[in-house]
This record gives structure tokens, C-alpha cells and sequence, in this order.
């Protein structure tokens, strides 16, 4: 049966000692590169929204606007500092080791605090034409990092199991920050076994398909220059009708339930053992609501039969993890 607690749902991520809210605030709206139409005042209001609704845990990352994220976050949140967790991103043409003590020291600036609670390395070396670096000495510098108490917890963003493994070897790390919702679905073969096998936090990004779960898009939207959601491959003309019909099939669950469309994919994606689902909000409307998902247990028959409707859309797709064409 399903059931609405009348709370947000909390987890221990992984092997670490963080305690993370079920529903994470994520940011990459809030450095505004990217979105189209973000204000910086209604960003601090969404982060205020969720942190009243129970969010204790907020994703951010030195990429998001040129740091512009994590300033906002920074001081949205300075006043409560210690009972929230902060997760943010390193980037991929940073990952040698003095770039990581450097990127991490101006990343704790812009955040207004003196540690960060989980690090993370946003995308595998090389990524987007850099550098390559040895994963061993990445991971020696946030080993060093986190001696030195600067960050309580390593994480990594866009790894897939072998490169993760790769990780592993030099490290503690205790979550991987892949995309997943029902409709972008690639990790469940073998990543997601992995991490439930290592006790591997994953903290799922886009959970509601950047917005196409929602049900707001309709299948001729066009979107605004500057919103790099017209080049996010579900967006595309060839999936427009499988997405209608997947929706379609979905509404009727979300209504037996009371929940918005948006509300159900999240509760879906948190369904899963060790998965927590980064939800973005551009005003506190959205980030409120998005919290309520943190209430939310769906039954397992609800869970697999979402699962099935999802397919319309995943059996469609190819096995590439990255949401954007190139």
C-alpha cells in the first residue's frame, strides 16, 4: 500500500558519517550559465523554501555560473551552516593535485565555511578535450584534503563502474552523482549493483528528466537561447511521442495519489536502496513542493509499474550515459 509520512525521509550516505535528506537542493540553476531567466534573489528563496521543508542537504559545484552557485548557496546558508550538509564538484581540467587544494580552498570561500562536507570530482580526467590525470593523484589530493579536516567525505560525479572501481583503489569513496530517473535509466545494469554491493551512496541528478517529467513540456516546446535543455537528447522530436505516451500513463498514478507528476518521478527515483534524488528549483514554489516528495513511499507493485512505463521511453536509448548531444 502506499502510504505519505509526514516527514522528509533521511539516510546515511555510504560509508561516510553524513546524514542526507532524502531530497538534495540542487544548484545548477542558481549559477544561472546554462538557464535562461534565473534570478538570484528567487534562487536564495528556493533555497530557504527547502531548507524550511526539511532539506538538509544541498548539491552545488565550482562549474555552476563560474562559482556563481556556490556564492548564492554560501550565503543563503551561512546562518545555519553546522546542521547542513554541503556537497560540491571539482572540476575535470582541475584534477591535479595542487589544482585540487586550490579549487577546494576558493570552493570553501565562495561557500562561506571552513570545510566541505562532501567532495566530489564532477567529471572522469579528459572529460570535454583536458588533461588527463592520474586518478591516483587526484585521489591523493583529496585524501590530503581530507586529513586535514577540509572535507569530511569523497565522492565522485559521472564515473562509471570501472573508472569507479579505479577510484576506490586510492581512496574512501562514498557516492557516485550519476543521472537517473525513469527515463534515463543506464546504471541500473551494473553501477548501481556495485554501489549497492559497497555501500555507495548514489545521489541521482536530473530525476525529473530536466524537467520532462513534469508533464510542462509539451512536444513542440522550443527552448529559449541560452537553455541548454534544447540539446538534452530526450528532448529531441524523435522522442516526443514516446514521452506523450509515457506521461500520459503516468499521470493516472500521480492522481490516485495526490501527487504532481513531479512529485511521483521523485519518489520513484527514491524508492531505490541508497539512492537520493537532487532536485533543482528556480523559486521556493518549486522547491517546496519538490521537498514533499521526501514524504513519499510508494508501494512496490507502484515502483515496478512505473518502472514498466518508463521503458516507452529507455528502450529507445542507447547505452552513452551523457544526457546531451554533443
Amino acid at each position: 500500500m502506499d502510504t505519505n509520512e509526514d516527514r522528509m525521509q533521511y539516510c546515511k550516505l555510504g560509508r561516510s558519517q553524513l546524514q542526507v535528506s532524502s531530497i538534495i537542493m540542487g544548484t545548477f540553476q542558481a549559477g544561472k550559465d546554462k538557464w535562461v531567466g534565473i534570478d538570484d534573489a528567487h534562487s536564495e528563496a528556493a533555497i530557504h523554501a527547502a531548507l524550511d521543508s526539511g532539506v538538509t542537504t544541498y548539491d552545488t559545484a565550482e562549474a555552476y555560473g563560474n562559482g556563481h552557485a556556490e556564492c548564492i548557496l554560501g550565503k543563503a546558508l551561512a546562518h545555519v551552516r553546522q546542521h547542513v550538509v554541503l556537497a560540491t564538484k571539482i572540476s575535470p581540467n582541475r584534477l591535479g593535485f595542487d589544482q585540487v587544494l586550490n579549487a577546494c580552498h576558493n570552493s570553501m570561500k565562495r561557500l562561506q565555511t571552513d570545510y566541505i562536507d562532501l567532495y566530489q570530482i564532477h567529471w572522469p580526467t579528459a572529460s570535454f578535450g583536458g588533461r588527463a590525470v592520474p586518478i591516483e593523484e587526484t585521489m591523493s589530493a583529496m585524501n590530503k584534503l581530507k586529513q586535514q579536516g577540509k572535507i569530511r567525505a569523497i565522492g565522485v560525479s559521472n564515473f562509471n563502474r570501472s573508472q569507479l572501481e579505479a577510484a576506490l583503489e586510492f581512496g574512501s569513496v562514498v557516492s557516485l552523482q550519476p543521472p537517473y530517473s525513469l527515463f534515463w535509466r543506464q546504471i541500473e545494469s551494473e553501477t548501481m549493483p556495485y554501489c549497492l554491493d559497497n555501500d555507495i551512496g548514489i545521489l541521482a541528478y536530473s530525476p525529473m528528466a530536466q524537467g520532462l517529467l513534469t508533464g510542462r513540456f509539451g512536444p513542440n516546446h522550443i527552448f529559449e537561447d541560452g537553455d541548454h535543455r534544447s540539446k538534452n537528447k530526450l528532448f529531441q522530436p524523435y522522442f516526443a511521442l514516446k514521452v506523450r505516451q509515457a506521461l500520459d500513463r503516468l499521470q493516472p498514478v500521480a492522481s490516485d495519489l495526490g501527487l504532481t507528476l513531479a512529485q511521483l518521478s521523485l519518489a520513484w527515483v527514491i524508492s531505490h536502496p541508497g539512492i537520493c534524488a537532487i532536485a533543482g528549483a528556480r523559486n521556493a514554489e518549486q522547491a517546496m513542493m519538490n521537498a514533499r516528495a521526501g514524504d513519499v513511499c510508494l508501494s512496490p507493485e507502484t515502483v515496478s509499474r512505473m518502472a514498466e512505463i518508463g521503458r516507452l521511453v529507455t528502450d529507445h536509448l542507447d547505452e552513452d550515459p551523457v544526457m546531451w548531444l554533443t
